[in-house]
């Protein structure tokens, strides 16, 4: 009997080894993808940012972005475009994502079939139409007269333009499949209990759809604080946004340690947004679980 029960157990002990290790080889490819793209990267970055030109230990690279004015004038910079960016993408989104869930107008419904197109248009060639567009001598200037039209390329509202379009369809998209799959028994109850619009949407729609808002911001802001393109195309020369201040130090001032500190500046700061994000998930968890 005891030898049944040691061979049972030997099997049991091989199958779990067999799926442990079936585990580790599918989960080995993502986690390597990750050691290569992200934790070397970024392990290298921080190395770097703690040296000087002698490659000695340093904090010579923190002491200058914290005390450069200029870099302090970016970083200010970047952080007003980044916040006013979130707040009108997510508010429009928000909008447009109420009335593509509950109009069923027509209007609603071409607006519904149109509004990822965006999506689909590579960064540069949009920049480069709206440059066109908007540009002292483009086709609002001729339209409206030169005199007229307002200082957008090279400038910050042409910057916060730029980066609500780019972001609008993909933000509409997670906010309007978070309304989607709020039952219409919900609402119908509450209308029918005499709920108003307003108390219907502080009370059922807001609660119901926060989550998604805040997976939403979590996403605008890591990809708007270290966005390029947009801001090296569109941007005024000074103060710039650090993705641009991080590449002239790093390509033509040759600065890989300043370079490398901004980059660790701005990984702290989605880290930031980060644990909020999976702190309020967690808190979320615990309170499904009680």
């Amino acid at each position: 009997m005891s030898r049944e029960v040691a061979l049972e157990e030997s099997f049991v002990i091989k199958k779990k080894t067999k799926l442990a290790m079936l585990g580790i080889g599918l989960v080995m490819p993502s986690f390597l993808t990750l050691l290569v793209l992200v934790i070397y990267p970024v392990a290298l970055a921080i190395m770097e940012s703690f040296q000087n030109e002698e490659d000695v230990f340093s904090l010579e690279n923190y002491i200058y972005i914290f005390t450069e004015p200029l870099i302090l004038q970016n970083i200010q910079h970047t952080l007003i475009v980044t916040f006013v960016s979130c707040i009108l993408t997510l508010g429009i989104s928000y909008i447009l994502a109420i009335y593509l869930n509950f109009s069923k107008s027509i209007v609603a419904k071409i607006i519904n079939k149109l509004y990822f197109i965006p999506l689909f248009i590579p960064g540069v060639i949009a920049i480069y139409g709206f440059i066109n567009f908007y540009r002292d001598n483009g086709w609002v200037s001729r339209i409206i007269g030169a005199d007229n039209m307002p200082s957008i390329i090279y400038d910050m509202k042409g910057l916060l333009m730029i980066n609500v379009w780019f972001n609008i369809p993909f933000t509409t998209m997670l906010i309007l499949s978070a309304l989607q799959a709020i039952p219409h028994s919900v609402i119908e109850s509450a209308k029918d209990a005499g709920a108003t619009k307003i108390r219907l949407f502080l009370h059922f729609i807001l609660p119901l759809s926060y989550k998604t808002m805040l997976v939403a911001l979590t996403f605008l802001f890591m990809g708007l604080i270290g966005s390029f393109t947009a801001p090296f195309l569109v941007d005024r020369n000074a103060p710039q946004m650090l993705g641009v201040s991080m590449q002239q130090h790093f390509s033509v001032y040759n600065e890989i340690g300043q370079s490398s500190a901004l980059a660790v500046f701005m990984f702290l700061l989605c880290s930031i947004v980060g644990y909020v994000y999976i702190h309020n998930n967690m808190k979320e968890s615990k309170k499904d679980m009680f």
